[in-house]
């Protein structure tokens, strides 16, 4: 796991987009550059924007690590929070939630926790079979709920 902080500002973005093309590099699954760094910058634009309001002295905070079977990405801001419930399914008229849609689309999970403030995406680098990665979610699903390995 590693986690940096970025100032709200487009030098803090730049360098997350830096650290994503050397992290895949890195994990030799640059084939998935573009899918996780679309959904991740699309977050830390919203985290800069939306949550931190461009307020240069407010951090993002993003965390990568890997969990069986991908790569894991959290993206913290320090604002207020907001209620994602109303976002993400289709993008409503005028754009706006078409950030949290496309990040929904992109990502193979995503989840928000701390009241909007962070969000959570998890990415199946194993999985490029759409069927295969459709199982490999239930079963982690069940797994999850279950809180077992009999699944």
């Amino acid at each position: 796991m590693e986690k940096f902080n970025i100032q709200s500002n487009n030098e803090g973005i730049s360098r997350v987009e830096n650290y994503i093309s050397m992290l895949c590099g890195e994990k030799n699954v640059y084939n998935h550059f573009a899918t996780i760094s679309m959904a991740v910058l699309q977050a830390v634009e919203n985290a800069v924007v939306h949550g931190n309001k461009n307020d240069a002295s407010k951090v993002v905070s993003i965390e990568c690590g890997e969990f069986l079977g991908g790569i894991y990405f959290e993206v913290e801001d320090q604002g207020d929070g907001f209620d994602f419930a109303q976002y993400g399914n289709l993008p409503a008229a005028g754009g706006k939630g078409d950030g949290i849609f496309m990040m929904k689309l992109l990502a193979d999970k995503m989840e928000y926790s701390k009241q909007g403030r962070c969000v959570r995406m998890e990415f199946l680098i194993k999985g490029i079979d759409a069927a295969d990665a459709m199982k490999r979610r239930s079963t982690l699903a069940r797994f999850h709920a279950l809180g077992s390995v009999n699944v």
